[in-house]
């Protein structure tokens, strides 16, 4: 299944890409502008939970800002907090879009936070990664993955299962972020729940597993952990694979573990916030983000467009296929419906 038409760019990049190799300076940021596939609405554009760092955010904000002459800041929030943030501002919002794990997708519609808009390249995802009502669209996914600084293990050999972290060799050793504010600490929760024979019914494997976790150490931070993977602080965080990836990149040493017992898919949605103060800037930010630019971009951050594997041109520098075989994906809807029943259990048996 293809993103198409995302073969071709969005008439946004198309159109300011010629024009930022033709011109430079402010006369050409203002023609860039006029020349978008939604007449701009002012000179930024606001998306929440961007931070530069994750999935490559840093580089695709800023070529889409030097492609249409649009300031698009980088945003630190994560999902929860993205969703708090629209919350209280829905009387006078601040953001034009929002980005967040697919667990937080419904929470978005049923609070009335968005509107609709089927960003170019978009037209044909499968039902799975739209909502219904085109409120919102799956732009990549992870993988729930064991990230192993292998310099602060020292000794300690590489986990290889979920069962391998309960062991006393890893006390302290491990974290993975707040399933009751991050997309992907939840996620990591439903991977191990769903690992050990649990499912969106059941979380009495994952809850006693996570319970044992604690137990042994482990906590879990509220922001993306990256930093203190990379420097040692955490030598095993349970995130997604893809910042694993970046941090290889990067020179850290840094393993990526899909658990032998199994994991979980990790989808990621972007929609346009209802009421947005630039909402055609917000359209453009999206275009951009199922072009082909956007999609390449993204790529290089080590994520996989909705549905597919991953580029070739990245596919040697990530574990083989064959160790994707043991993750699995959900019915997410229902995973995102029972969230708050799941952290409220959470809350009272393992924090």
């Amino acid at each position: 299944m293809r993103l198409t038409p995302r073969s071709t760019l969005s008439a946004a990049a198309l159109a300011v890409a010629s024009l930022t190799l033709a011109a430079c300076g402010a006369d050409a940021t203002s023609e860039a502008s006029t020349d978008l596939a939604h007449e701009a609405d002012g000179d930024m554009v606001v998306t929440y939970n961007s931070p530069a760092e994750w999935a490559n955010f840093g580089e695709v904000l800023s070529e889409f800002s030097d492609l249409a002459g649009i300031a698009a800041p980088n945003d630190p929030k994560n999902s929860g907090q993205a969703l708090a943030a629209l919350q209280t501002e829905s009387a006078a919002p601040v953001a034009d879009v929002v980005y967040v794990g697919i667990a937080f997708a419904n929470q978005l519609v049923e609070a009335d936070l968005l509107q609709p808009y089927t960003p170019a390249g978009a037209e044909n995802l499968d039902d799975s990664n739209k909502s219904p009502d085109e409120l919102w669209h799956t732009v990549h996914s992870g993988t729930v993955a064991f990230l192993v600084n292998t310099d602060a293990l020292g000794d300690v050999p590489v986990p290889q299962s979920w069962e391998d972290l309960l062991d006393p060799q890893y006390e302290g050793m491990v974290s993975y972020l707040d399933p009751a504010q991050a997309a992907v600490g939840y996620s990591v929760a439903t991977a191990a729940n769903e690992a050990l024979g649990g499912d969106l019914d059941d979380w009495e494997p994952g809850l006693d597993y996570l319970s044992k976790l604690a137990d042994n150490g482990a906590t879990t931070p509220a922001q993306t952990a990256t930093a203190s993977l990379a420097q040692g602080e955490i030598p095993i965080l349970i995130d997604a694979d893809f910042n694993g990836y970046n941090l290889q990149q990067e020179g850290s040493n840094i393993e990526v573990v899909i658990p032998e017992e199994g994991s979980l898919e990790i989808p990621y949605v972007v929609g346009l916030v209802k009421d947005a103060p630039h909402p055609n800037n917000g359209r453009n930010l999206l275009d951009f983000y199922f072009s082909d630019a956007g999609q390449k971009l993204f790529s290089e951050g080590f994520m996989r467009p909705a549905g597919e594997p991953f580029p070739e041109d990245v596919a040697d520098d990530v574990l083989p296929a064959t160790e994707y075989e043991r993750v699995v994906t959900v019915d997410y809807a229902t995973m995102g419906e029972v969230q708050s029943d799941f952290v409220a259990e959470y809350d009272q048996r393992v924090r």
